[in-house]
């Protein structure tokens, strides 16, 4: 699933980048819905994402494209590897800023794993 954000003032640190606390609050997110997407009627919720490093600084008005894709599958967990990148709308070019792997578990109403079901079941 792809998706996008830009990156307005109210994002920003007190230097002027991108807080890292809403990158991986849109990472969550948009992975999320890329699992819920792929499972309709699935209830998942976050487990571990992998690794949090981030590549290169962001600053106000870049335009963020996410990119999420199951990786992982098991029997009531699924990952997701979530790729994100900066876009320059002025060049045009695009640099990688941040890459983890998020894994979701299936639960049921009172919070215990359940079997994922089929894709599309």
């Amino acid at each position: 699933m792809e998706s996008f954000k830009v990156v307005r003032p109210e994002f920003l640190n007190h230097y002027g980048y991108l807080f890292g606390g809403f990158l991986l609050k849109w990472v969550d997110e948009i992975a999320w819905i890329a699992a819920s997407r792929d499972y309709p009627g699935s209830r998942f919720v976050t487990i571990a994402m992998d690794r949090v490093e981030f590549h290169r600084s962001v600053k106000q008005g870049a335009v963020l494209r996410f990119d999420a894709l199951e990786s992982c599958r098991g029997n009531t967990s699924i990952s997701y590897s979530v790729h994100v990148f900066a876009d320059d709308l002025t060049t045009g070019n695009e640099e990688p800023i941040f890459t983890t792997c998020i894994t979701f578990v299936r639960v049921d109403e009172q919070g215990r794993k359940i079997p994922l079901s089929r894709p599309g079941t």
